[in-house]
């Protein structure tokens, strides 16, 4: 594997009885990279991200951390290693701020357990490294509202904050502006743009001003296997793709 790679699958293959989801998918993931994942509706992308994170077992192929093979590590153990997940991870609680919230995540990756949210005072590590990502992710204002209260775009804002929080190598942002009301959607994009540079980001969405704004290398995945993989302008002049998805009046699974 080349040394700059920090992710990598070989030859990925999900079968599901006699359906094949990923058909020996390859893919590598660069340092720094601003990689997209895109497709049409059934493509295999959600079962390529599941493999990745560890949801699913491959039926064959090998996945690739930082030179180590994660194929069947738990999802758990991959965040460990720096393979974190965006806006699956389920770690908005309710009756939490998302500063008690950004101040668990902190306090867990400090080793110093999750009980030390509540006097926050007591590490200046996690109050500092609470009030950067509250203003990296514009929730300083919203900081000790009810995490029900939120507006939607807050919410994936704070998830976003939640995944920095535990300092990844590798960041999968799936679908950020999903569902996202217009008048949100600007402080979010900006956001995803000033993701910080050491931390190499696959992007899984549907949204093609953000894909195209954003990625600097691209993947196509067509009925499970990689149809073409290149840089924006390539893939936007690739007849292929504009047949089967950007010459698409709709462009949402």
């Amino acid at each position: 594997m080349n040394q700059d790679t920090v992710l990598s699958c070989s030859g990925l293959l999900k079968t599901f009885g006699g359906i094949t989801a990923t058909d020996h998918v390859s893919l590598q993931l660069q340092r720094g990279a601003r990689h997209a994942l895109i497709g049409p509706n059934g493509a295999g992308k959600t079962t390529l991200i599941n493999l990745l994170t560890g949801v699913l077992t491959p039926t064959a192929g090998r996945i690739e951390l930082l030179g180590e093979d994660i194929s069947h590590l738990p999802p758990h153990q991959r965040v460990q290693r720096g393979l974190v997940r965006t806006f699956q991870i389920n770690q908005l609680f309710d009756g939490l701020t998302p500063l008690q919230t950004l101040a668990m995540t902190v306090s867990q990756q400090l080793g110093l357990g999750a009980a030390l949210w509540q006097p926050l005072g007591q590490d200046p590590r996690v109050t500092e490294r609470c009030e950067q990502l509250l203003a990296q992710f514009h929730l300083t204002e919203v900081m000790d509202l009810p995490t029900p209260q939120l507006a939607y775009g807050k919410r994936r804002l704070l998830e976003m904050a939640i995944a920095l929080a535990s300092e990844p190598r590798v960041l999968l942002l799936d679908e950020p502006v999903a569902g996202v009301p217009a008048g949100e959607r600007e402080e979010l994009l900006q956001t995803v743009a000033n993701l910080p540079a050491d931390v190499s980001v696959l992007l899984i969405e549907h949204d093609m001003d953000l894909v195209f704004s954003f990625a600097h290398r691209m993947t196509v995945l067509v009925n499970g296997a990689v149809l073409t993989e290149g840089t924006p302008e390539q893939i936007a002049a690739d007849p292929r793709v504009r047949e089967v998805y950007l010459g698409h009046g709709d462009t949402h699974d």
